[in-house]
């Protein structure tokens, strides 16, 4: 079946929900009919903001809470047909400097997340947002699947443990899950009111305020924009995988 009909009157979450990707990939999923439930804690300085759906607020629901909660997620996760759990701690300088808050909210928010489903949706569709920061200083380009996992920070330790866990549950309790290896991803309603959420935005800014730019590239970064993020976000149908899925967040369709 085509992705595009395959959405259509679909029960979709998205956790992260009111974040840079997932404001990107709720637009796509209304367009394309889908019941869409966004979930976000809106935590400062994390990417979260209402204003990311100006424009479909009237055609999503939204309920901000905290994907570490368990009782909600019980209760939330019931209904949903397919869950795309991109809400997370993407700093590798704050898990450096807060390394107990990256934990909670990578891996045992993950957990909270995927016992939710074994126990009240077991037949729900789980798509992990995971990173390409797992595999640490490349041994050889371009990194594909097979690359050896050995992250730098404790952000990519975290990531590589809750991608872990969505497989085991995929194996072990049935719960359908599979992780994307996100690299570098750019575009649309991105934060960039600081340095640490992604290069590419922050360069962005600051050549918007015409500070000086001087970039030294060796190689070809990987990078991605939304649509091309959100087309590979949509077509993750196939359980128990781990994908290197290096994207941009334009418009989607």
């Amino acid at each position: 079946m085509d992705y595009k009909q395959f959405y259509r009157g679909r029960k979709v979450m998205i956790t992260g929900g009111l974040g840079f990707i997932g404001s990107n990939l709720a637009r796509s999923l209304v367009d394309l009919g889908a019941d869409v439930l966004l979930v976000d804690s809106l935590i400062p300085d994390y990417g979260g903001n209402l204003f990311n759906v100006d424009g479909i607020a009237d055609r999503v629901q939204v309920n901000v809470a905290d994907i570490r909660q368990q009782s909600t997620m019980n209760y939330l996760v019931r209904d949903r047909e397919v869950i795309f759990t991109l809400a997370g701690q993407v700093s590798h300088i704050d898990s450096m400097r807060d390394p107990y808050t990256d934990l909670e909210i990578n891996c045992r928010s993950q957990l909270t997340i995927l016992e939710a489903c074994r126990y009240n949706n077991p037949r729900a569709k789980v798509v992990f947002a995971g990173t390409r920061q797992i595999y640490g200083r490349p041994t050889s380009l371009p990194v594909n699947e097979s690359h050896l996992v050995r992250p730098t920070d404790v952000n990519g330790i975290n990531k590589a443990a809750g991608e872990n866990y969505h497989l085991v549950y995929n194996n072990v309790f049935g719960v359908r899950a599979c992780s994307l290896r996100l690299t570098n991803v750019y575009g649309p309603r991105q934060l960039i009111r600081h340095n640490r959420q992604g290069f590419i935005g922050w360069f962005i800014r600051l050549a918007i305020a015409r500070s000086l730019l001087r970039a030294v590239a060796s190689q070809r970064s990987g990078s991605r924009r939304p649509n091309d993020a959100r087309r590979r976000v949509l077509r993750s149908k196939r359980s128990g995988r781990s994908i290197v899925a290096t994207s941009c967040c334009r418009p989607l369709m």
